[in-house]
């Protein structure tokens, strides 16, 4: 294994938080310095992200869109009852991992997925490796989690696993408890449970909720909402799921970032190469057709597939398939706007369609960027959990007086700032609304104009604004705050005055 010196880190933070780690290693227990060890490894892992929800939500066809491969199972079987984990690998192979520790590997299936038979006994299998040579896991481990609410209890069992909710065996903590973010998929309705499952989601092996720092959902299948019973959306299907979203997001707000529609299947079908030539050609064919044939192949799903026209009724149900009946309704309404488009251009109006690419901003902005401060916050739980669980006081001194002096750096007031947004919007310290909100702006960007909410001003009114703003803090800290909120006082107020030497340098 690397050492910390010599591994390569999410950033600065995250090798100062390993070289913290190293340094600690060996003045605790040996027990201790087995937990260091591990936090380190996952500190020199790509972020890791859990992608969870209740079942039947696409988790698992959004997983594949978002992996640019329909690899992940998304038809009921053995494998949809396990944890995945899709990470980089030089040559694409999955291992399946047992409960005493053995590994086995099973070739994928005809068609590249993963086989929905692994040919083992399923009580002994704790969860699956899928190691895939797609660019985007470079960065980015994706784990796909059974569905909360199955029937089958151990499914159940094995996706609290995964979201922390209960005390892992070594092989699938290992496997799971790793994640440091959350991607929760929900449908229409947000549901107790779904509250819950982000309210018991943790980072690493320490209890780190969820949050706007480490969470974001997703409002899938977007194409189902009836438009017309969606107060405000004029009847047109994006409106109405973008207002849904809206109101999802205040109410799981503030544990999750954002919530976005999205259409799974067809990003799915337009980013895994699900969409074919012939594909295409099936739906200039249906353009075609005249007008009252259209209507009346569009009215369900039934009827697409079983009246009579000229597009065979096996490319139909193909199609059907692939991009469900709104997928269809838009390309055609593409190929009405420009009959010559090509195949591949009409795979970009589908995955435009999709609301895929609102998605994965969503996580460049939320996840990639603050991927460092994740991994580093994240490594920091887990080690001072793993010092106080040894019950040793001499070690949890050691343990924190190092990460006090660590934290008093300049360059890492950045997981001070996490710290004090996580406890903000979790409601562990209460705050005005109006203050709540500005500690969120602070913490919820590394742009100078997005955190003073003045994007775009001139430099000068920034530095002034930021200057500003540090004494305001400074102040409440002394004066009408509680000795909780005094303690956020005095993180924001340092946070912006870092800000104001930052643009009076620049």
């Amino acid at each position: 294994m690397n050492t910390a010196a010599e591994q390569r880190w999410a950033g600065p933070l995250s090798g100062a938080v390993a070289r913290l780690c190293a340094e600690l290693q060996p003045q605790v227990s040996e027990r201790t310095a087995e937990g260091f060890g591990e936090v380190l490894r996952r500190l020199g892992a790509p972020l890791q992200v859990a992608v969870a929800g209740r079942i039947k939500s696409g988790k698992s066809t959004l997983v594949n869109a978002l992996i640019g491969r329909r690899v992940a199972p998304t038809d009921v079987g053995e494998c949809t009852r396990l944890v995945t984990r899709f990470q980089y690998g030089t040559v694409d192979r999955v291992e399946v991992a047992f409960h005493d520790g053995r590994r086995q590997t099973v070739p994928f299936d005809p068609a590249g997925g993963i086989p929905a038979d692994l040919g083992v006994d399923f009580d002994e299998v704790s969860h699956l490796e899928a190691y895939l040579t797609n660019a985007v896991l470079r960065d980015l481990t994706v784990i796909d989690t059974p569905g909360l609410g199955s029937l089958d209890s151990d499914s159940v069992a094995r996706t609290e696993q995964a979201l922390g909710t209960q005390q892992l065996d070594p092989v699938s903590r290992d496997a799971v408890i790793g994640a440091e973010a959350v991607l929760y998929v929900v449908t229409q309705g947000v549901r107790a449970d779904d509250e819950q499952a982000l309210a018991a989601f943790t980072a690493a092996t320490a209890s780190r909720e969820a949050g706007p720092v480490n969470a974001i959902a997703v409002l899938n299948k977007a194409d189902m909402i009836e438009a017309d019973t969606v107060e405000g959306s004029g009847g047109e299907l994006w409106k109405a799921a973008e207002i849904l979203a809206a109101k999802q997001s205040a109410l799981l707000k503030p544990k999750v970032a954002d919530v976005l529609p999205v259409i799974g299947l067809l990003a799915e079908t337009a980013e895994t190469g699900g969409f074919t030539a012939p594909d295409a050609e099936a739906l200039r064919s249906l353009a075609k057709l005249d007008e009252e044939t259209r209507e009346t192949l569009l009215l369900s799903a039934d009827l697409f597939t079983s009246w009579e026209c000229e597009v065979p009724a096996g490319t139909r149900a193909q199609l059907l398939e692939r991009m469900d009946l709104h997928g269809v309704r838009c390309a055609l309404e593409a190929l009405d706007a420009e009959p010559d488009i090509t195949a591949g251009d009409l795979r970009r109006r589908i995955r435009d369609a999709s609301g895929l690419e609102s998605v994965l901003s969503r996580l460049d902005s939320v996840f990639r960027v603050r991927a460092d401060g994740i991994k580093a916050a994240a490594a920091l739980a887990s080690i001072t959990a793993l010092s106080q669980a040894s019950g040793d006081r001499d070690e949890q001194r050691k343990v924190h007086d190092a990460i006090e002096g660590l934290l008093a750096r300049p360059e890492a007031h950045q997981l001070r700032v996490l710290e004090a947004l996580t406890l903000v919007a979790a409601g562990a310290v209460e705050m005005p609304s109006d203050l709540a909100e500005e500690v969120m702006r602070v913490g919820g960007s590394s742009d100078p104009g997005e955190q003073l909410g003045g994007p775009g001003l001139p430099q000068a009114e920034l530095t002034d604004l930021a200057l500003e703003r540090a004494n305001w803090w400074r102040s409440f800290s002394s004066f009408g705050a509680t000795p909780a909120q005094s303690r956020i006082a005095h993180v924001v107020h340092r946070a912006y005055f870092l800000i104001w030497q930052q643009l009076r340098t620049g």
